[in-house]
C-alpha cells in the first residue's frame, strides 16, 4: 500500500479518511506540494488556491473529528475547470477577455462540492471558452500531456484531465460540449463521464452552447466518477433545463460492475475507416473482454452520425455567437479603447475589446455562427443542422431498441503533437467525431482507458447509454476496467513515465 496520498484513487482516499489513517490537510498538502513540483511542466492549473484549499481541508477534518454526518468524499480535494464560476476565485474561461474576473457567486455544482466538504485545489486550464480539442487555444498557454510533454492532453478540458493524470488532483470537474470531458480522458489514460443533459446543473457555467454543454467528472477510476457524479448531480431550480428526478444509482452500478446478459451495440459508423489501427485493436480487445464477462454483442447502424460533425459545427458556433455577445466591455471583464480615438463610441470600445480579448478560434466560431443565424441563411444552415440533430436522436432511439448500451473508440487516434493541427481546424474538429453525437442527443457517455497504442500512449473506450440511464454506462465501464486491471496487473496510469525525469523541449 502506497504511503503517497497523490497515488491513491478518490475512493481509497475516502476510505483512509474514514478510518482515520489520513487527514484531509495531509492529503491536500501532498497534492499542493506535487503541484508546486510538477505543474510548471504540465501547466494543468491556471490558479491554485493554497490557503483556501487548506482551510477547507481543516474544516473537513474538524467535521469528521466532531462526529458530524459527512459525505463519502468529504475531505477529498478536487480541481475545477476554469469555465465554472467560483466565488472569490478567478474565473477566466481560458480567455484574456475575462482575465482577473472574480465571480461574486458559486456555480451550483461548486456549492455542492463545498457542502460535501471537498477542498478546491484550484482552477484548471482549458481552450478559450471551451472551443478546441487540444487545450492549445488557451490564452494562457497550452497544457501538456503527462504521458509525453510534447503531446496535447485533449480539449477543451485538457487541464482537468492532465491534473488527474499527473496526480495533481484525485478528482476534477470538466465540461463536455462535444467531447471535452471524454476526449481528454481518452488521450491521458483517465476516466471521463458526461452525464445525461440536465443531470448536472449548468447554473454558473460560462455558456458555450447552451443546448450542448454538460459538466461532469474527470477521475482515475470509474467508481471515483460515480462517487463524484452523485455529489454534483440532481435537480436544481436555478437551471431551467435541470431534470427533476433523483440521481441514477451510479455508485451501485459501478460497484456491481456486472454486464451479464447486457446487450452491447457496436456502432458501425464509429469504427473502422478513420480510426487508427492500434486504436481499433484496443477497442476490439475490450469488446472481447466484455463478451468474456457475459455481455451479448450486436452491431447497430446510426447512418446520420456521418452528418453529425457538420451539424454540430453549425449549432455550436450559432449558440456561441449569441452567448458570447455579453462580453461587450460594458459590464465586466476586459475593456480596451481604440488607438488614436480620444472619445470613442460604445461600438468602437466593444470592437476593440473583442478584437483584443478573443483569440483566433473564438473569432472564427463567432463569425461562423453569426453568419449561420443571419436572416438570409438561418433556414439553410442552422435550421438544417437542427433537422440533422433530430435524425441523430432518432438513430440513437432505434439503436437502443436493439442494445442496452452502445460502444465505440472515444477518439480516432492517440494524442497528437502540440502544434500539429493548429493550422488545420477541420483536422482538429475531426478528433470529436465519436463524441459529438451524444451531445446532440443529450445522452450520457463515458470514456475509460483501454490500453496503449503502438506509440505507448493511452487509448479510450466509449460507452453510451440512453438518457437518464447513466448507471448503465458506469456498470459497463467498471466491468471493463476490472477486466483490464486483471490483465495489466494494476492501473494504466502506473505505466506512465515519471514526470520528474521529463523535460519540456519547447
Amino acid at each position: 500500500m502506497t504511503s503517497d496520498p497523490t497515488r491513491l484513487s478518490a475512493a481509497e482516499l475516502a476510505d483512509r479518511l474514514a478510518a482515520g489513517e489520513l487527514s484531509s490537510v495531509e492529503i491536500t498538502q501532498a497534492h499542493l506540494d506535487r503541484i508546486d513540483a510538477v505543474d510548471p511542466k504540465v501547466h494543468a492549473y491556471l490558479h491554485v488556491d493554497r490557503d483556501g484549499a487548506l482551510a477547507q481541508a481543516a474544516e473537513a477534518d474538524r467535521r469528521r473529528s466532531a462526529g458530524e454526518d459527512v459525505a463519502a468524499l468529504t475531505g477529498v480535494p478536487i480541481a475545477v475547470k476554469d469555465v465554472v464560476t467560483t466565488k472569490g476565485l478567478p474565473t477566466t474561461a481560458g480567455s484574456r477577455i475575462l482575465q482577473g474576473w472574480i465571480p461574486p457567486y458559486d456555480a451550483t455544482l461548486v456549492t455542492r462540492l463545498k457542502q460535501a466538504g471537498m477542498p478546491i485545489l484550484g482552477k484548471t486550464n482549458m481552450d478559450e471558452f471551451a472551443m478546441g480539442s487540444s487545450t492549445e487555444h488557451s490564452a494562457y498557454g497550452p497544457t501538456r500531456n503527462p504521458w509525453d510533454l510534447e503531446r496535447i492532453p485533449g480539449g477543451s478540458g485538457g487541464g482537468s484531465a492532465a491534473a488527474v493524470g499527473a496526480h495533481l488532483a484525485p478528482l476534477a470537474i470538466g465540461t463536455d460540449t462535444g467531447g471535452s470531458i471524454r476526449q481528454p480522458a481518452s488521450v491521458t489514460g483517465t476516466v471521463g463521464a458526461k452525464p445525461t443533459y440536465g443531470g448536472v446543473s449548468r447554473y454558473g457555467l460560462i455558456a458555450l452552447a447552451s443546448s450542448l454543454d454538460q459538466a461532469g467528472p474527470c477521475t482515475r477510476t470509474v467508481l471515483d466518477s460515480a462517487l463524484l457524479h452523485e455529489v454534483i448531480g440532481g435537480h436544481d431550480p436555478m437551471d431551467s433545463t435541470s431534470i427533476d428526478a433523483p440521481v441514477p444509482p451510479v455508485v451501485e452500478a459501478a460497484r456491481r460492475a456486472d454486464v451479464t446478459g447486457l446487450r452491447i451495440g457496436i456502432v458501425r459508423e464509429l469504427t473502422g475507416d478513420g480510426y487508427a489501427p492500434d486504436v481499433q485493436r484496443r477497442f476490439d480487445e475490450s469488446v472481447a473482454l466484455l463478451t468474456d464477462r457475459g455481455a451479448e454483442i450486436v452491431e447497430v447502424s446510426c447512418p446520420h452520425f456521418e452528418q453529425a460533425l457538420a451539424a454540430y459545427y453549425l449549432i455550436l458556433p450559432s449558440e456561441a455567437s449569441s452567448n458570447l455577445a455579453k462580453f461587450d466591455a460594458m459590464r465586466y471583464g476586459l475593456r480596451v479603447g481604440p488607438e488614436g480615438v480620444e472619445r470613442p463610441s460604445a461600438e468602437q470600445v466593444m470592437a476593440a475589446t473583442r478584437d483584443a480579448g478573443f483569440g483566433d478560434e473564438v473569432k472564427r466560431r463567432v463569425i461562423l455562427g453569426t453568419y449561420a443565424l443571419s436572416a438570409g441563411y438561418y433556414d439553410a444552415y442552422y435550421g438544417q443542422a437542427q433537422k440533422v440533430r433530430t435524425l441523430v436522436a432518432r438513430d440513437f432511439a432505434a439503436a437502443f431498441e436493439q442494445a442496452d448500451v452502445l460502444v465505440s473508440p472515444t477518439a480516432p487516434t492517440t494524442a497528437f503533437r502540440l502544434g500539429d493541427k493548429l493550422d488545420d481546424p477541420m483536422a482538429m474538429y475531426r478528433n470529436d467525431i465519436a463524441t459529438i453525437p451524444a451531445n446532440l442527443a443529450g445522452i450520457p457517455g463515458l470514456s475509460v482507458p483501454a490500453g496503449l497504442g503502438d506509440d505507448g500512449l493511452p487509448v479510450g473506450f466509449q460507452v453510451l447509454a440512453p438518457a437518464t440511464r447513466d448507471e448503465l454506462m458506469y456498470g459497463v465501464g467498471a466491468a471493463l476496467e476490472a477486466a483490464l486491471l486483471q490483465e495489466w496487473g494494476g492501473p494504466l496510469l502506473d505505466r506512465a513515465p515519471a514526470l520528474e525525469t521529463m523535460e519540456v523541449a519547447r
